[in-house]
């Protein structure tokens, strides 16, 4: 079983999911929204090479290309088990892997998009700002456990006026921050 420690401190987890989306540029914002909005609308059932396109584009545009060596029955097949609101952590992320250029991280960024109450961004920042760096599906599985745990707590709010407007993405904005502004401090010093 994983362990997990949260590195930065609790109470500047909000203020850190504020500063993340801040910093962000525009084309960061631009993508992060078309990427839920794409999620939205495969909740709804439309399984396309278009709204995955947005959400991978989100999370590695270096990716795209990959993705449209599949197949449309290919695609819609995997994102209808991917997006069934009953279909385990394990089962969805297998499913959408199935696909040529979705590996661990990019699956984690369809579910979160489809999902953002039940699923995180599985991201090398965000590992790093619980201490940890492993990936594997079970990691994932309880990567999203730990997330969601501390989501519950209540540590940080839901940014209700962002894309993925849940307190688990917010916390995920706040992981992210927390590593890169570590990242600037060890470059500086």
């Amino acid at each position: 079983m994983a362990h997990f420690e949260l590195q930065p401190s609790e109470s500047e987890l909000q203020q850190l999911a504020e500063q993340g989306w801040q910093k962000a540029g525009e084309h960061e914002h631009e993508l992060e929204e078309a990427a839920f909005e794409a999620g939205a609308a495969i909740r709804g059932g439309e399984y396309s090479l278009a709204n995955l396109e947005a959400i991978v584009r989100w999370k590695s545009e270096r990716v795209v290309h990959y993705l449209i060596a599949n197949s449309e029955a290919k695609i819609r097949q995997v994102l209808t088990v991917a997006a069934a609101p009953d279909c385990s952590t394990r089962k969805a992320v297998e499913a959408l892997m199935e696909l040529r250029g979705v590996d661990l991280p990019i699956a984690s960024a369809i579910l979160a998009a489809i999902a953002p109450e039940c699923y995180n961004v599985l991201d090398f920042r965000t590992l790093e700002a619980l201490g940890h760096e492993r990936h594997d599906v079970e990691f994932y599985a309880e990567y999203v456990a730990f997330c969601r745990r501390l989501a519950e707590k209540g540590l940080v709010k839901p940014q209700g006026d962002l894309p993925g407007p849940t307190s688990l993405h917010a916390l995920e904005r706040a992981l992210w921050e927390w590593s890169r502004l570590r990242s600037e401090h060890r470059v500086l010093v």
